[in-house]
Protein backbone atom coordinates (compact mmCIF):
# COMPACT_ATOMS: atom_id res chain seq x y z
CA UNK A 1 0.00 0.00 0.00
CA UNK A 2 1.57 3.27 -1.19
CA UNK A 3 0.66 6.43 1.84
CA UNK A 4 -1.34 8.76 0.24
CA UNK A 5 -0.98 12.73 0.76
CA UNK A 6 -3.87 14.78 1.85
CA UNK A 7 -5.86 16.34 -0.33
CA UNK A 8 -5.42 20.24 -1.21
CA UNK A 9 -8.77 21.64 -0.67
CA UNK A 10 -9.27 22.95 -3.72
CA UNK A 11 -9.11 19.75 -5.50
CA UNK A 12 -11.10 17.84 -2.51
CA UNK A 13 -13.72 20.13 -3.54
CA UNK A 14 -13.53 18.12 -7.03
CA UNK A 15 -13.93 14.88 -5.78
CA UNK A 16 -16.72 15.76 -3.18
CA UNK A 17 -19.03 16.70 -5.98
CA UNK A 18 -20.04 13.85 -7.65
CA UNK A 19 -23.87 14.29 -8.28
CA UNK A 20 -23.97 16.82 -11.12
CA UNK A 21 -23.38 16.05 -14.61
CA UNK A 22 -19.82 15.57 -16.35
CA UNK A 23 -19.27 15.93 -20.25
CA UNK A 24 -17.30 12.43 -20.97
CA UNK A 25 -13.99 12.14 -23.30
CA UNK A 26 -12.11 8.99 -23.64
CA UNK A 27 -9.04 8.72 -24.22
CA UNK A 28 -6.25 6.16 -24.66
CA UNK A 29 -2.55 6.22 -23.34
CA UNK A 30 -0.26 6.01 -26.55
CA UNK A 31 3.68 5.85 -26.75
CA UNK A 32 3.74 9.65 -27.40
CA UNK A 33 2.10 10.60 -24.01
CA UNK A 34 4.27 8.29 -21.66
CA UNK A 35 7.96 8.53 -20.53
CA UNK A 36 10.35 5.78 -21.25
CA UNK A 37 9.13 3.82 -18.60
CA UNK A 38 5.50 3.36 -20.29
CA UNK A 39 4.26 5.59 -17.62
CA UNK A 40 2.00 9.04 -18.60
CA UNK A 41 4.05 11.79 -18.91
CA UNK A 42 1.92 14.25 -16.44
CA UNK A 43 1.59 17.08 -18.88
CA UNK A 44 -0.29 14.84 -21.40
CA UNK A 45 -2.73 14.95 -18.30
CA UNK A 46 -2.90 18.25 -18.79
CA UNK A 47 -3.86 18.24 -22.54
CA UNK A 48 -6.13 16.04 -22.00
CA UNK A 49 -8.09 17.80 -20.24
CA UNK A 50 -7.76 21.04 -22.16
CA UNK A 51 -9.05 18.20 -25.45
CA UNK A 52 -12.22 17.28 -23.35
CA UNK A 53 -12.58 20.96 -22.48
CA UNK A 54 -12.77 22.15 -26.27
CA UNK A 55 -14.81 18.61 -27.41
CA UNK A 56 -17.41 19.94 -24.64
CA UNK A 57 -17.55 23.54 -25.91
CA UNK A 58 -18.48 21.86 -29.24
CA UNK A 59 -21.01 19.55 -27.71
CA UNK A 60 -22.68 22.88 -26.85
CA UNK A 61 -22.38 24.62 -30.48
CA UNK A 62 -19.13 26.47 -29.46
CA UNK A 63 -16.47 25.57 -31.73
CA UNK A 64 -12.91 27.32 -29.89
CA UNK A 65 -12.14 28.53 -33.75
CA UNK A 66 -15.42 30.10 -34.00
CA UNK A 67 -15.07 31.99 -30.61
CA UNK A 68 -11.62 33.05 -31.47
CA UNK A 69 -12.55 34.31 -34.74
CA UNK A 70 -14.98 36.38 -32.87
CA UNK A 71 -11.96 38.39 -31.06
CA UNK A 72 -12.74 36.31 -27.67
CA UNK A 73 -9.73 33.37 -26.19
CA UNK A 74 -9.76 32.09 -22.91
CA UNK A 75 -6.60 31.42 -21.29
CA UNK A 76 -5.58 29.57 -18.34
CA UNK A 77 -4.67 31.64 -15.51
CA UNK A 78 -4.92 29.37 -12.37
CA UNK A 79 -4.46 25.32 -12.94
CA UNK A 80 -4.23 23.04 -9.27
CA UNK A 81 -3.89 19.28 -10.52
CA UNK A 82 -3.73 16.25 -8.38
CA UNK A 83 -1.86 13.14 -9.15
CA UNK A 84 -3.60 10.14 -7.51
CA UNK A 85 -2.08 7.53 -9.28
CA UNK A 86 -0.34 6.92 -12.77
CA UNK A 87 -1.88 5.99 -16.13
CA UNK A 88 0.18 3.69 -17.78
CA UNK A 89 0.68 2.79 -21.58
CA UNK A 90 -2.47 1.09 -23.03
CA UNK A 91 -4.39 2.37 -20.11
CA UNK A 92 -8.47 3.59 -21.17
CA UNK A 93 -9.66 6.79 -19.13
CA UNK A 94 -11.78 9.04 -19.64
CA UNK A 95 -11.35 12.65 -18.78
CA UNK A 96 -14.69 14.39 -17.29
CA UNK A 97 -15.04 18.01 -17.28
CA UNK A 98 -17.42 20.38 -16.14
CA UNK A 99 -17.92 24.18 -15.30
CA UNK A 100 -18.42 24.98 -11.59
CA UNK A 101 -18.63 27.83 -11.07
CA UNK A 102 -19.07 30.39 -14.04
CA UNK A 103 -18.90 34.29 -12.87
CA UNK A 104 -18.71 37.10 -15.18
CA UNK A 105 -15.99 36.77 -17.82
CA UNK A 106 -13.88 34.02 -15.04
CA UNK A 107 -14.98 30.28 -15.64
CA UNK A 108 -13.58 27.20 -13.38
CA UNK A 109 -13.90 23.85 -14.60
CA UNK A 110 -13.27 20.60 -13.14
CA UNK A 111 -11.74 17.41 -13.91
CA UNK A 112 -11.57 14.15 -12.77
CA UNK A 113 -9.59 11.18 -14.67
CA UNK A 114 -10.85 8.04 -14.44
CA UNK A 115 -11.19 4.49 -15.59
CA UNK A 116 -14.20 3.78 -17.92
CA UNK A 117 -15.54 1.76 -14.92
CA UNK A 118 -15.17 4.49 -12.61
CA UNK A 119 -12.59 1.66 -10.38
CA UNK A 120 -9.71 4.13 -10.14
CA UNK A 121 -9.48 7.73 -10.02
CA UNK A 122 -6.01 8.92 -11.69
CA UNK A 123 -6.30 12.72 -11.31
CA UNK A 124 -8.49 15.23 -9.88
CA UNK A 125 -8.09 18.91 -10.94
CA UNK A 126 -9.36 22.63 -11.57
CA UNK A 127 -8.45 25.22 -14.40
CA UNK A 128 -9.79 29.01 -14.11
CA UNK A 129 -10.38 30.39 -17.62
CA UNK A 130 -10.65 34.29 -18.31
CA UNK A 131 -12.14 35.46 -21.08
CA UNK A 132 -9.62 37.78 -23.16
CA UNK A 133 -10.21 40.41 -25.81
CA UNK A 134 -7.77 39.02 -28.73
CA UNK A 135 -7.33 42.58 -30.12
CA UNK A 136 -7.12 44.53 -27.23
CA UNK A 137 -4.98 42.03 -25.46
CA UNK A 138 -6.91 42.96 -22.38
CA UNK A 139 -9.82 40.99 -20.48
CA UNK A 140 -12.96 41.38 -21.44
CA UNK A 141 -16.25 43.27 -19.76
CA UNK A 142 -18.68 40.16 -20.68
CA UNK A 143 -18.54 37.36 -22.86
CA UNK A 144 -20.40 37.21 -26.05
CA UNK A 145 -23.67 36.31 -26.15
CA UNK A 146 -23.17 32.79 -28.15
CA UNK A 147 -21.02 31.77 -25.84
CA UNK A 148 -22.46 33.03 -22.37
CA UNK A 149 -25.84 30.81 -23.19
CA UNK A 150 -23.79 27.39 -24.26
CA UNK A 151 -21.81 27.86 -21.18
CA UNK A 152 -24.85 28.61 -18.73
CA UNK A 153 -26.12 25.23 -20.11
CA UNK A 154 -22.94 23.72 -17.74
CA UNK A 155 -22.47 26.24 -15.59
CA UNK A 156 -24.20 24.95 -11.63
CA UNK A 157 -23.73 28.28 -10.22
CA UNK A 158 -23.67 31.24 -13.29
CA UNK A 159 -23.63 34.45 -13.18
CA UNK A 160 -23.55 37.49 -14.38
Amino acid sequence: MQPQLESTHAIQTVSEQTSERWFEYPVRAQPHHTDYAGVVWHGSYIAWMEEARIECLRSLGVDYVDMVAMGCELPVIDLSIRYHRPVRLGMPVIIKTRISSMKGVRIQWDYRIQSPDDQSLFVTAQVTLVAIDREKGKIMRQLPAVVKDALAKLSSTSSS
